[in-house]
């Protein structure tokens, strides 16, 4: 009897081994498989990156997307483009904000202006852009609207380059307002600059 209960015991032992060594398998192949594609949708992103002007900055703004984007060409459009809008209203943030600082000078507080009026004009471009991108069409619609997107974000950067000439113009700016602004609106010129390559390289008609 008792030889029997053992031979109970040691079976009910060895079945529950092999289902938890068949759980510990699929779990492994899972994170296997998970871990592979991770890193496909990582390739995607960097080698689509390396078309652009400033890929460095390109992949380090799009690389936390790469579950969102995986290696679909408008999902890495449309990411880069939200991102780009995202960091355009933080820009337009510290411009307003430094604009209602005490201290500058009649002709500072005029060029920061126009910097506003700059990056609000860059902002609702990026917005037409998006928004263009959310309702793709089909034949000569796409077309049109691939070219309008490229419009836009073209715009954009002039937009945002128009700002910086403008602050390095001289000496009208302080060196102080000028590094400030300056550098928020170089990093937004470049995400805009990589946004339409990646758009220019991947949305076809």
């Amino acid at each position: 009897m008792e030889a029997k209960t053992c031979a109970i015991f040691q079976l009910s032992f060895l079945c529950a081994f092999l289902f938890l060594i068949s759980n510990l398998q699929t779990a492994i192949a899972a994170v296997s498989t998970d871990k592979t594609c991770s890193n496909t949708y990582k390739i995607y992103i960097l080698t689509s990156c390396n078309s652009t002007t400033y890929p460095t900055d390109c992949y380090k703004s799009l690389k936390s997307y790469y579950n969102t984007i995986k290696t679909d060409p408008l999902k890495l459009c449309k990411t880069s483009l939200k991102v780009t809008l995202k960091t355009a209203r933080n820009t337009s943030a510290l411009v307003s904000s430094i604009a209602k600082q005490g201290g500058l000078s009649s002709a500072e507080k005029a060029i920061v202006k126009d910097c506003i009026d700059e990056i609000s004009d860059s902002i609702d471009e990026l917005k037409d852009s998006l928004d263009e991108m959310e309702h793709l069409g089909t034949g000569s619609r796409l077309h049109l609207q691939i070219a309008n997107i490229q419009t836009w974000v073209s715009a954009a950067l002039t937009d945002e380059n128009t700002c910086t000439d403008e602050i390095d113009e001289g000496n009208k700016v302080s060196k102080s307002v000028k590094n400030k602004i300056r550098k928020s609106v170089v990093n937004l010129a470049k995400q805009t600059s990589n946004s339409l390559a990646l758009i220019n390289n991947n949305l076809k008609s």
